[in-house]
């Protein structure tokens, strides 16, 4: 049973390679906009590398700059097909490469598809990324004097600066860590001393936390030092006030913003991929359209289809062509190996 049929006067066939013309350089500008949302999306990431423990959830813009490449490619191929359609002379060298080309762009549509997909399937480990790669930041913040580290304070400020955050999970991840470097302690002072033996691993720990944590829209001046200490300061409650810091920490303000962009991408992902199957329907349509013209007759009416069998049938015809395929490369590995021994026997 042919799948979708439809009837194709000569006038409809014209328009249809004309309209097949316009979506494909439409589709072209798409590849070309989905080349561009991979780039940017790398770019942001490999902007923030330096709080990323892995790099796992790069395999999202590298899905879409291959697969924007491919798609300009392709729907160049189709455009040009379109010209020569309505050529008798010109159109039949293109057919050999129509089957593949089908193939081809299926691919594409199920490679836009899971970048979707795998945007939303990674959010636990850019999660867990950003958890581990954060921690590390904050650990090394001290190390402005280390080669290697010597920017991390830079960019963990510029950082907690630019979304408004305080922390890993909060400002309370800068107490367990000593953040301020041996160099600038003053390790003759009473209370240097007592705070660094104070703890088994003889760090200075403190209950503050650097500049960049403070909000500027707070109407109290900041308070970075001793705020857990309420004699410290006056008309302080460090657990009912509200504190002059970003009560957000990195990593969700990290996750909300690489989230945002992904819901951003996936509407504009999924409207390149319906404009694909657009262009993946026409060309089909127009092929076998053209297919079915009688030669004698090049004006006449004509069917053109989707499937010329029904999907069951023609999934069974593509299994079996693959089993062929795949027996066909069995037999000749085969015939490779005894040709080998039959070499080596008679040397």
């Amino acid at each position: 049973m042919v799948l979708l049929k439809l009837q194709f006067p000569l006038q409809r066939r014209v328009r249809l390679a004309q309209g097949l013309w316009l979506l494909s350089w439409l589709a072209v500008l798409a590849g070309a906009f989905t080349f561009s949302l991979g780039v940017y999306l790398k770019t942001e990431l490999l902007r923030r590398a330096e709080v990323m423990d892995n790099t796992e959830i790069h395999v999202v813009p590298n899905i879409l700059m291959l697969v924007g490449l491919v798609t300009m490619g392709i729907n160049l191929f189709a455009g040009r097909v379109c010209q020569d359609s309505l050529d008798s002379a010109r159109f039949p060298p293109w057919k050999p490469f129509l089957l593949p080309w089908y193939g081809l762009a299926w691919m594409v549509c199920v490679w836009l598809l899971s970048a979707v997909v795998l945007s939303y399937a990674l959010q636990g480990h850019l999660e867990e990324s950003l958890k581990v790669g954060l921690r590390n930041g904050i650990r090394f913040y001290r190390d402005t004097d280390v080669p290697g580290r010597c920017f991390q304070k830079e960019t963990i400020d510029r950082l907690q600066m630019e979304l408004r955050c305080c922390g890993n999970t909060n400002y309370r991840d800068w107490f367990e860590v000593q953040w301020i470097s041996n160099r600038y302690l003053d390790f003759t002072s009473k209370e240097v001393k007592d705070r660094v033996r104070s703890n088994v691993d003889g760090r200075y720990l403190m209950d503050g936390v650097p500049f960049s944590c403070c909000n500027p829209g707070s109407p109290r001046p900041c308070l970075q030092n001793h705020l857990t200490d309420n004699t410290a300061h006056y008309n302080y409650e460090h657990q009912s006030e509200e504190l002059n810091l970003y009560n957000r920490g990195c990593r969700q303000a990290l996750v909300d913003y690489y989230m945002g962009l992904m819901n951003t991408i996936g509407p504009g992902i999924l409207s390149v991929i319906s404009l694909q199957i657009s262009v993946l329907v026409s060309l089909r349509y127009l092929h076998t359209s053209l297919e079915g013209v009688d030669p004698e007759n090049p004006e006449a009416d004509s069917e053109g289809y989707i499937l010329a069998k029904g999907v069951k049938e023609t999934m069974m015809d593509v299994k079996t062509t693959v089993f062929k395929l795949l027996q066909f490369g069995q037999v000749e590995a085969g015939d490779e190996a005894e040709a080998g021994a039959d070499g080596e026997k008679a040397s």
